[in-house]
């Protein structure tokens, strides 16, 4: 059983949707989840060394949701190399905008810069083609679940 921290940035509720189903499926497969609304960098560093999960929408013009914001910043300010963490970014957004999915690629790109793990590739969810996001992402969780030991 795997320690898994699920942090969510969300402005209308579809990436707190998609959380809830990841740890619901991540659950199901035996692991200890628990879901952060507005994670805090205290919050975060109790994964350090286990598992964390990303879901954050995109807002504005490929920007972090409010609700995730200042966490990202803190990572960036203040943890520097995270070698020993594993983690997964679910993005959403729409495609229709320039900078699709922004606010996960940029959580991405911020953990590879800091050296941590990423068990299977971001993926990307378009608002423009997918009514149900946390349907379409639960194949995606499971695979994910499936690499977490």
């Amino acid at each position: 059983m795997a320690k898994i921290g699920i942090f969510v940035g969300t402005v209308y509720g579809n990436a707190q949707m998609v959380a809830e189903e990841a740890q619901a499926v991540l659950q199901d497969l035996g692991n200890e989840v628990t879901v952060f609304d507005e994670g805090t960098l205290e919050e975060w560093k109790a994964y350090q060394q286990a598992y964390v999960l990303v879901v954050t929408s995109t807002t504005g013009q490929g920007d972090l949701p409010d609700s995730i914001t200042s966490l990202f910043f803190d990572i960036k300010e203040q943890l520097g190399h995270q070698p020993e963490l594993k983690y997964g970014v679910i993005a959403l957004g729409d495609s229709s905008y320039d900078n699709f999915c922004g606010a996960g690629k940029q959580f991405d790109a911020l953990l590879q810069e800091q050296g941590a793990n990423r068990l299977a590739d971001v993926l990307l969810i378009d608002a423009t083609e997918v009514p149900e996001p946390e349907v379409f992402a639960a194949g995606w969780i499971e695979h994910w679940g499936s690499l977490v030991k």
